[in-house]
């Protein structure tokens, strides 16, 4: 069961940004940490939710090691081809050095 909470901003100033209403979502890993997210989002159940953010942080970790081992400071490109085009060929010279 994943705890699923309706929240809104109270303060003025937050409330003035967003008078809608939030989900508060909080998830348990299987190593026992718990997480919270906070969603706009209304359709999905709690658990895609968690699921999802789960998925992203993956490719955070992805796009983390290719800073880190691929020197990929910034994109030339920002059109899908340009960004694969500079990803592989940084792997391949990655590979190749290595």
């Amino acid at each position: 069961m994943i705890p699923d909470e309706r929240i809104g901003y109270t303060a003025p100033a937050s409330f003035k940004k967003y008078p809608g209403k939030l989900r508060l979502i909080e998830f348990m890993d299987d190593e026992g940490k718990t997480y919270q997210f906070l969603t706009n989002n209304s359709k999905l159940a709690a658990s895609s939710i968690a699921e999802i953010y789960r998925q992203r942080w993956q490719i955070e970790l992805f796009f983390k090691w290719i800073k880190q081992n691929l020197k990929i400071k910034s994109f030339f490109g920002t059109s899908k081809n340009a960004v694969m085009t500079q990803i592989w060929v940084a792997l391949i010279l990655y590979l190749l050095l290595s």
